[in-house]
């Protein structure tokens, strides 16, 4: 590891960096275990890191794509808000910081020497004994809350007009001053959620990661003094240099794609997305002018989540093993037109940007790539997060269902697998069932979805819900109409399809159902890789290996 311009041993350094890393990890160790809704505690959705105290990311764990590229934004959104020791903000506003309202971010300054207790069931800390200390950093937790009020049970309404419909907007707001719980602020959030009870434990579960990181942090500092401090840099500086000598291998030029997105869920006519790379040395900068304007539906994505799957896309180019940190992005700028479906105006709607048109973006972006980096680029993956929530006024079920990962020059493309932006597990029948009045009638793989090719892409899944009490079920896809695409002569994979009670029905779409409706999401295949008459002696991968939790499977 490099140590230019830094006094420390090369390998302190990388005892250091796997050190904080570790912490980041342990993080969300401890929001997953401590968390109340099966969507943190199975699937996992939520994801965790640390900051300098500049608001510079210097670890994180691998958790969500969509997340983690967006976290940034949220620490320099509280930043304004001057934190101060024993603070602990919260925040989902999409114009301030978030990425669509479920995610629910929480940012505490980390100040080691001030002891913090703020998820004890009684709401306060013991007197905090040195608030005075200086802040060395932050930590920052980020979930997927299974409901945070608006018009439709899971805060996913398929056709939401405004941000307002989608649920509560929270800009940065102290949950926690001085080492206490305002409890105005805490029954003020409550007040407007589904589940309430389950809102509040999965918060306290935030809390908790976040005191595990000052824990942890202060144990560092006290083991390496200012040593800890410098490695912040180190790591930066490391990570920068790394990704900009990747970047001058690839070819200096332009490199241009568009794809569409199907509909926003109030009119299903294709939503342009264009995009050109310009690679100029070390440097990449990525310019989505020619992209639609911002639409009356909810598939606007604000520039926080065109940027994490921009830096997504190009971490899968790169060299992945790469420490993922600020210096990563330094050498990425992304740009797209003010009011566009990647830089809309408030009050836009959004909740379909983060999980849906994430997806789309980071399809253009590898595309645009295919010519600069054709041994590091796969054939279109799913394509999509075929996002189900189903509920009511007492309970909320959200998932994102796996399907197929594009094959490679290497290998066929994973079955049953998440790509692209996010990284979750499956929810576990045994578990489902035992948490809401639903019942899986089937799950399995969806034979044959996957492009031909050289290398096959990986096929989708069919889930069957059978939904035991009145509710109301929403639906956010894509890939129904325009396939996943296969590349280098393979075939495209198959599109997905929706149905409740036997009835297609379009990609985005909420609706009232009574109970006993099965709801079936058949997801797309990957596209294939190659000429498919070519010798396929050589792959690596197993595009029927019925795996279905997409564990660890983020690239697409």
């Amino acid at each position: 590891m490099s140590t230019q311009n830094h006094d420390l041993d090369p390998v302190e350094l990388e005892i250091l960096r796997n050190q904080l890393e570790s912490v980041a990890e342990e993080m969300g160790q401890v929001l997953v275990r401590g968390a109340y809704s099966p969507n943190i505690t199975e699937r996992r959705d939520c994801s965790t890191a640390l900051f300098d105290a500049e608001g510079r990311m210097v670890a994180q764990a691998e958790h969500i794509p969509v997340h983690l590229g967006a976290m940034p934004e949220a620490v320099d959104a509280v930043l304004d808000r001057d934190p101060e020791p024993g603070d602990v903000f919260v925040l989902n506003d999409p114009f301030a910081g978030g990425t669509h309202l479920p995610d629910i971010t929480l940012v505490s300054p980390i100040a080691p020497g001030t002891e913090t207790d703020a998820a004890d069931t009684d709401g306060e800390i013991d007197d905090p004994d040195s608030a005075e200390d200086a802040v060395v950093g932050y930590a920052v937790s980020r979930a997927h809350h299974a409901d945070v009020g608006g018009m439709a049970p899971g805060s996913m309404p398929a056709g939401a007009r405004d941000v307002h419909q989608e649920g509560l907007r929270i800009p940065p707001t102290k949950l926690v001053a001085d080492g206490e719980i305002d409890d105005e602020v805490e029954a003020l959030l409550l007040a407007n959620v589904r589940n309430p009870d389950e809102r509040r434990a999965d918060l306290r579960a935030q809390i908790a990661a976040n005191e595990r990181a000052e824990e942890r942090i202060a144990d560092l500092l006290a083991d390496h003094g200012d040593s800890l401090l410098e490695a912040f840099e180190a790591v930066i500086d490391y990570s920068r240099e790394r990704v900009e000598a990747e970047l001058r291998d690839l070819p200096d030029g332009t490199y241009r794609a568009g794809d569409a997105m199907e509909g926003d869920g109030v009119t299903d006519e294709d939503i342009p997305i264009e995009v050109a790379v310009t690679v100029d040395g070390a440097t990449v900068d990525v310019d989505f002018s020619g992209t639609a304007d911002q639409v009356a539906g909810n598939v606007n994505a604000p520039l926080t989540v065109a940027k994490s799957a921009v830096y997504f896309v190009i971490r899968c180019i790169t060299d992945p093993e790469i420490p993922p940190n600020h210096g990563c992005y330094e050498p990425v700028s992304v740009s797209a037109p003010e009011g566009s479906l990647l830089n809309p105006d408030p009050p836009a709607a959004v909740v379909g940007g983060n999980v849906e048109t994430s997806q789309r973006v980071t399809d253009v972006v590898f595309a645009a790539l295919a010519d600069a980096a054709p041994e590091r680029v796969p054939a279109g993956g799913q394509g999509t997060m075929n996002n189900v929530v189903v509920g009511d006024a007492d309970f909320a079920y959200y998932e994102t269902v796996g399907g197929g990962a594009g094959a490679t020059p290497d290998g066929d493309g994973l079955s049953g697998v998440q790509v692209g932006m996010t990284n979750t597990l499956n929810t576990p029948v045994e578990a489902l069932e035992a948490a809401y009045p639903l019942r899986v009638e089937r799950y399995a793989l969806r034979g044959d979805s996957g492009g031909d090719g050289a290398h096959r892409g990986g096929d989708g899944l069919v889930r069957s819900i059978r939904v035991e009490t009145d509710a109301t079920v929403s639906l956010l896809t894509e890939r129904r109409r325009h396939a996943p695409r296969g590349i280098a002569g393979g075939g495209d994979g198959a599109v997905g399809i929706n149905r409740i009670d036997g009835e297609r029905v379009p990609s985005k779409v909420t609706r009232a159902v009574e109970a006993g409706t099965t709801v079936t999401v058949e997801t797309p295949g990957g596209g294939g890789h190659g000429d498919p008459t070519a010798d396929r002696s050589s792959s690596v991968g197993d595009g029927a290996d019925g795996r279905i939790d997409g564990s660890d499977d983020n690239n697409d």
